[in-house]
């Protein structure tokens, strides 16, 4: 079978085909056939600085959709023949892709295999960005940092859905703010100057509830945008930067909270708890509360493409990788 892999860390043309031994499932798991691959930031930081990378060479991926191929020992409730979209640690750049039976869950109904593959990390990381974690109350404002992303742009549409009072977005560029303006945001900033814009728009008060995947200074600037009792949840370090320690000097005084999220931490740690919140999460796209849009899609065999167009920051929405060329 083909699949993407990198055995050097760099730039995109690093991404290779290869022909490699088709799998088998292991006990617990299954292997599909895979119809597309979602693309993610994770994935470019695996291929250029080895996040998550434990050998070489390595495949990156982390959702699919497709058919599941076969079934291992001791799994129930999965089928060969099955339509499904799946989560998995990495390797879903490939025509056949192994997976944990705790995170592959059946096609959502009316849901096409293009839409189901864009699922897997963005519904629950949102769904729980804005409900389990953020804990976002009716009436109560927001701050999303990658307003024009995956994530970005569910959150939008899930806390206007969850009665947010005001729902505020910030983009790496002007080009990026009409995408976030039609999914949910009352109003857009650019990543330069938020959190003067935050203060402008909320009369000095601050947002309830910050959501950072950047970190570094943005997180440090995101603290001070929060209202007293405000929460900021972070959710990834795109920056790069050194973690940035929170301490009391930062909390105690307005009485701030600061929390954090990871989905695929959460698949290894709690698989129940993540196979929960990704059918509550999946349930918000079958109900018509959020729609995801695929904004561009390549071919397995032009991987480097997407890793490009990401990588420019000029992306919005999903990308996805299209197993058969």
């Amino acid at each position: 079978m083909r699949a993407v892999e990198f055995q050097e860390y760099g730039d995109p043309e690093v991404l290779k085909v290869v022909q490699v031994e088709t799998p088998e499932p292991g006990p617990g798991e299954v292997t599909v056939d895979a119809a597309y691959a979602g693309v993610n930031f994770a994935d470019l930081k695996a291929r250029a600085a080895g996040y998550r990378v434990e050998s070489l060479p390595f495949r990156p991926g982390l959702e699919v959709s497709g058919r599941i191929r076969a079934v291992g020992h001791g799994v129930e409730g999965l089928r060969p023949g099955q339509d499904v979209v799946a989560l998995v640690n990495h390797g879903a750049y490939a025509e056949v892709v192994v997976a944990q039976a705790a995170t592959v869950f059946p096609l959502p109904e009316g849901l096409d295999p293009r839409t189901a593959a864009a699922l897997p990390t963005v519904l629950p990381t949102a769904h729980a960005l804005i409900h389990e974690v953020g804990r976002l109350r009716a009436g109560e404002s927001v701050l999303v940092h990658g307003a024009a992303g995956g994530v970005g742009t569910v959150a939008g549409q899930l806390a206007r859905a969850a009665g947010a009072g005001a729902v505020y977005g910030v983009v790496s560029s002007p080009a990026k703010a009409g995408h976030a303006l039609k999914h949910g945001y009352d109003e857009v900033f650019t990543a330069d100057t938020f959190s003067d814009d935050v203060r402008r728009a909320t009369d000095g008060r601050g947002v309830d509830l910050v959501l950072d995947p950047v970190g570094g200074d943005t997180l440090r600037r995101g603290l001070y945008a929060l209202a007293v009792f405000g929460r900021l949840v972070s959710f990834g370090n795109a920056s790069g930067a050194e973690p940035w320690h929170v301490g009391q000097p930062e909390l105690y005084t307005q009485g701030r909270s600061v929390a954090g999220l990871s989905v695929l931490a959460l698949a290894q740690s709690a698989p129940e708890a993540l196979r929960a919140l990704s059918e509550r999460a999946f349930r918000t796209v079958t109900d018509g509360t959020v729609s995801l849009p695929v904004t561009a899609e390549f071919p397995l065999s032009d991987a480097a493409g997407a890793h490009r167009l990401m990588g420019g920051r000029t992306s919005m929405g999903k990308l996805l990788l299209r197993t058969a060329d």
